[in-house]
């Protein structure tokens, strides 16, 4: 059993290695053509900083962890059906199974290799891609402006003893420095306190954040009669806070790039303060499920080994496993929206593409495998 499970295993490996490199071959180039446009500009902030070739070539190789993340579950599909169609059109599959390859055992074969890609998948998503993304967008804030997420910035909400703030931050540098700050204080009745505009800003090590260009209002509602505005203008303003910088960042990125334990500390603070966290618990329990998607590509490519080839190639089956592959990317993508329109529970919205197709390896299986 031994050599059989090495014999398979290094062919699905190297098929899977070989789709993989197919694959980001195809999106580094068109990362790559998407970063043309902006080669030869200068940075908003620093004009003497040009963002060249190399800038682009060394930003597109960083989001490659992210695009290998993607692609594992779609790679392993294809090329354990590669190797399983062709093991069945020359035969050889026939003979491991006179051999004692029974379809149990088989199962539990590529059970075994679909846990050494599912703990890749884990350490690629949670510990490569998310470090290698946030190192990728720094570097283009740092040539092409501040990362941000559209014209309204980040919002984030503080409690504290006495006052509720809405925070608003419309974008971070590379360096860490704040832009377009705006702070709304509110009393524990609901009512506005303050409001505070700054222009630019930074998060300090002692719990508070440094303030610049500072505009506040304070609403004096003691009385209708009485009632009035008081209006300042501060160079500098400290501001104690317990948003960090981790927060913001946080914020502005794209949770489906941030690590699970980011993601859960971030839901825990969102939940704490009051603020909806329906998207980042069907981005957490998609980071969960997405690595065990893994198994269940190799369950469903089982069956091909025992298609009989009387004719032909394997070409047919090769293209329809990479249908049923991008089938399930679409689908995986196409649940998280919906199950955001729809308020569906976080875990059955990241949840159920995996389910669908763990009923459709298992029937296949049943029907092909077993019974046929």
């Amino acid at each position: 059993m031994k050599t059989i499970k090495r014999l398979i295993y290094g062919e699905i490996f190297t098929a899977v290695g070989f789709v993989l490199l197919a694959f980001l071959s195809l999106f580094f180039f068109f990362d790559f053509v998407d970063e043309l446009a902006s080669i030869g500009k200068p940075s908003r902030l620093e004009p003497n900083l040009i963002y060249e070739m190399r800038h682009a070539l060394l930003y597109v190789a960083l989001l490659m962890p992210s695009r290998l993340y993607e692609l594992l579950p779609i790679s392993v599909l294809i090329g354990s059906v590669a190797v399983l169609a062709r093991l069945a059109h020359s035969s050889e599959y026939t003979i491991l199974r006179t051999s004692g390859l029974g379809p149990w055992r088989a199962l539990r074969t590529l059970l075994g290799l679909g846990l050494i890609f599912v703990i890749l998948t884990l350490a690629v998503g949670d510990y490569v891609a998310p470090l290698s993304d946030r190192t990728a967008q720094l570097l283009k804030a740092r040539y092409q402006g501040r990362i941000s997420i559209g014209q309204t910035g980040a919002w984030l909400k503080e409690r504290q003893t006495y006052s509720n703030f809405s925070v608003n931050v419309g974008s971070m540098s590379a360096q860490g420095a704040l832009a377009g700050i705006r702070i709304f204080e509110f009393d524990n009745q609901g009512y506005l306190v303050s409001t505070l505009q700054a222009q630019s800003g930074r998060i300090e090590n002692d719990n508070s954040w440094t303030l610049n260009k500072v505009q506040r209002r304070e609403f004096d509602t003691a009385g209708l009669k009485s009632a009035r505005i008081h209006h300042s203008k501060l160079e500098t303003l400290r501001w104690p806070s317990d948003i960090s910088a981790e927060m913001v960042s946080t914020a502005l990125l794209k949770p489906e790039r941030m690590r699970t334990a980011d993601l859960f500390a971030y839901i825990q603070h969102l939940e704490a303060n009051g603020q909806s966290a329906q998207r980042y618990e069907i981005e957490f329990w998609r980071k969960v499920f997405y690595p065990l998607s893994c198994l269940v590509m190799v369950v469903l490519a089982l069956p091909f080994a025992y298609l009989h080839f009387r004719s032909g190639g394997i070409t047919g089956y090769v293209f329809l496993g990479v249908m049923i592959g991008i089938s399930f990317f679409l689908l995986n993508n196409v649940f998280g929206y919906i199950g955001n329109l729809n308020q569906w529970r976080p875990w059955l919205a990241a949840a159920s593409p995996a389910l669908i197709y763990t009923v459709m390896s298992l029937g296949a299986f049943g029907w092909l495998v077993l019974r046929r």
